[in-house]
């Protein structure tokens, strides 16, 4: 077989038939469950002013210093988007989304850019969804954008997750706590990493996320940031605390996480699984609520998280887990017909079950009323009519639930009345 010409971009993967049903199926479980939440989904290019992603993400940041995809076109500038809250804030200023009153709830899905080192659940072509809860500055959000986090991966069956949460505070806690961290890693300057040398002079709280073996011994005693919290600060990430015991869901503190964002403000978190080996994480995110002010907008306190899609689908693959199982298409009844005239009925009937919002189908080929209710299993259904000569004359049908295993005969009128209400 001949070698392909042209192939695709290091880092950058076709979904091939296969893989893409997987894909297809955990988008359509987020939409699902999102909308649950009262969440609204938002589209954004995957092209951005370089300005805005430089300002948003941070100058000194990985991400703008080496990640970034950038080009011009004429006088402008632009960047593939690295991540997706920095385009919703752009969004939300740009069509006065404030405007629309209370709280603006958002979710997102779709591709993002990064040129890094390609590695296994790290590639410069990846897919993230996640959400942005703009408009309030209440805990409460905080802890909705947790537990909305939470949900996603428990729905699709990944339960051995660890949350860390931290609070890094308003900008003048963090401030504070950035000149203690320089005068306390200048003098240990030389034991440090190269990387975390030069993060020593543009923003040495990312020493903190360093996984180099030389940094960890010298991060384990350095000071921490809940002793610079403002009083405001350590209230809001008290009540955090408190509303997250509240919805029984369990954390761990680590003082070690501040995000690799400048965006961020008090509250910040991590969902982290074991499931995937080195890159542990799975999602994470943090109040930013500066972040609109800072790009021109109107003051808007907010909260998000962010996760990627291919970590999660690793995760299933590691734990076996069928995605698009979890979505298996079940039709709500199942007609079960006997004999000519049954099937008649059946046919006449179907139409009358969709035309009240209920998917139904039935047998073709006149099979044995035991191939039928094999093939209503196979299809899920949630109950079955079986209608036959005697149900005919009585004008009462056996109306089955298939996971209960139990049956009652009932009126056609009776039957459409209990399912769809």
């Amino acid at each position: 077989m001949a070698q392909a010409k042209y192939t695709t971009h290091q880092g950058m993967n076709d979904i091939l038939p296969g893989e893409v049903e997987k894909w297809q199926a955990l988008e359509r479980l987020i939409h699902r469950e999102a909308r649950k939440f009262n969440f609204e989904e938002i589209r954004t290019p995957v092209m951005e002013q370089t300005e805005l992603v430089v300002r948003s993400v941070g100058r000194e940041t990985d991400i703008v210093s080496k990640e970034i995809y950038s080009f011009t076109r004429g006088e402008d500038n632009y960047v593939l988007r690295p991540e997706g809250t920095a385009p919703v804030v752009r969004s939300y200023i740009q069509h006065h989304l404030d405007q629309r009153g209370g709280t603006q709830k958002f979710y997102y899905i779709g591709p993002m850019f990064r040129a890094e080192r390609p590695q296994k659940g790290r590639l410069r072509q990846f897919h993230q969804f996640g959400i942005e809860i703009m408009g309030t500055g209440n805990a409460v959000a905080d802890a909705e954008c947790i537990a909305f986090m939470i949900h996603i991966y428990d729905v699709v069956g990944i339960k051995n997750t660890t949350l860390k949460i931290n609070s890094i505070g308003d900008p003048a806690s963090r401030d504070n706590y950035k000149q203690a961290l320089t005068d306390y890693f200048t003098p240990l300057k030389d034991k440090l990493s190269e990387v975390s040398r030069k993060r020593l002079e543009k923003n040495p709280l990312r020493i903190l996320d360093s996984k180099e073996a030389e940094d960890r011994p010298l991060v384990e005693n350095a000071p921490r940031i809940a002793d610079f919290l403002n009083p405001e600060s350590k209230n809001h990430f008290e009540q955090v605390k408190l509303l997250l015991g509240e919805l029984e869901i369990p954390f761990e503190e680590d003082p070690l996480l501040v995000r690799g964002l400048d965006y961020y403000t008090r509250t910040a978190f991590e969902l982290i699984s074991p499931d995937l080996g080195a890159q542990d994480a799975l999602a994470g995110g943090g109040r930013y609520d500066l972040l609109a002010e800072e790009i021109g907008g109107p003051s808007t306190p907010a909260i998000g998280f962010a996760a990627g899609i291919e970590r999660l689908l690793l995760a299933c693959e590691e734990l076996e887990i069928d995605i698009p199982g979890l979505l298996a298409d079940q039709v709500d009844i199942y007609i079960v017909s006997l004999g000519e005239e049954g099937r008649k009925w059946a046919l006449k009937h179907l139409p009358k079950l969709r035309r009240h919002g209920v998917s139904a189908t039935m047998d073709y080929d006149g099979r044995s009323m035991k191939a039928q209710m094999k093939d209503a299993n196979r299809k899920n259904a949630r109950f079955a009519i079986i209608v036959g000569e005697n149900e005919l004359k009585e004008n009462r049908f056996t109306f089955r639930d298939m996971e209960a295993s139990e049956e009652i005969s009932l009126p056609f009128d009776s039957i459409v009345e209990k399912v769809v209400t």
